[in-house]
C-alpha cells in the first residue's frame, strides 16, 4: 500500500511539474523550456512557447441551475523547446509574451462566459461558440505577433506588442484569477 502511494505522489508530481498555471509576476526560466525537439525549420525561431487554457464546467440538466465555469492559463513545459545557442533574455522576454497573450485571452474568455453565461441553459447554447470565437482569435493573435515582430526580431515592434499585450491586461484586470 505505502508503494502505491509514493508511486501515484511522484506520478502527480510528474504530470504538475509539466504544467505551469498562470499567475500575476510570475516569469518563466529556459529551465522550463524542456522539449529537446525543435520542430521548427525556421532559421529566426530560436525557442517555442507551448501554451494556452484549459477549462472545467460543473453544470447540471436542468436549464435554470447555475453553472460553474473555471478556466486556467497554462504553459506546458514538456512541449515548449529553445535552441541552445540563441538564447538570451531578450528572446525569452518574447516567449514570455506568448504566455502573457495565453492569459489576455483567457480573461477575454472569462469576460465573455461572464457576460453571457448565467445558467446551465445558456451553457449548453453559448458555450461552444464563445469557446470557438476566442480560440481562433487567440490563434490569430499568436501567429500576428510572431510574424509582426519576426519572432521577436523587430524590436521596434517587439516593443509596441510589449506595450499593447501589458495594457489589455490591465484592462481586462477584473477577470484575472485570484
Amino acid at each position: 500500500m505505502r508503494l502505491t502511494f509514493v508511486v501515484c505522489l511522484l506520478a502527480a508530481h510528474a504530470v504538475s511539474g509539466q504544467k505551469i498555471i498562470w499567475e500575476e509576476g510570475r516569469k518563466l526560466t529556459w529551465e522550463n523550456f524542456r522539449s529537446p525537439v525543435n520542430r521548427k525549420k525556421n532559421p529566426d525561431v530560436a525557442a517555442y512557447t507551448h501554451c494556452g487554457w484549459e477549462f472545467y464546467s460543473e453544470k447540471s440538466s436542468d436549464p435554470k441551475a447555475p453553472v460553474k465555469i473555471t478556466i486556467k492559463t497554462l504553459f506546458h513545459e514538456d512541449k515548449s523547446w529553445k535552441d541552445v545557442k540563441k538564447m538570451d533574455d531578450y528572446i525569452l522576454l518574447h516567449e514570455q509574451k506568448h504566455f502573457y497573450i495565453a492569459e489576455l485571452f483567457v480573461r477575454k474568455f472569462r469576460k465573455a462566459v461572464a457576460e453571457k453565461i448565467k445558467n446551465s441553459g445558456d451553457y449548453n447554447r453559448y458555450f461552444k461558440a464563445i469557446y470557438d470565437g476566442i480560440s481562433a482569435d487567440y490563434k490569430n493573435f499568436q501567429m500576428a505577433y510572431d510574424r509582426e515582430t519576426r519572432h521577436g526580431i523587430d524590436k521596434e515592434k517587439q516593443t509596441e506588442y510589449n506595450q499593447s499585450i501589458s495594457e489589455q491586461l490591465d484592462n481586462l484586470k477584473s477577470y484575472q484569477t485570484l
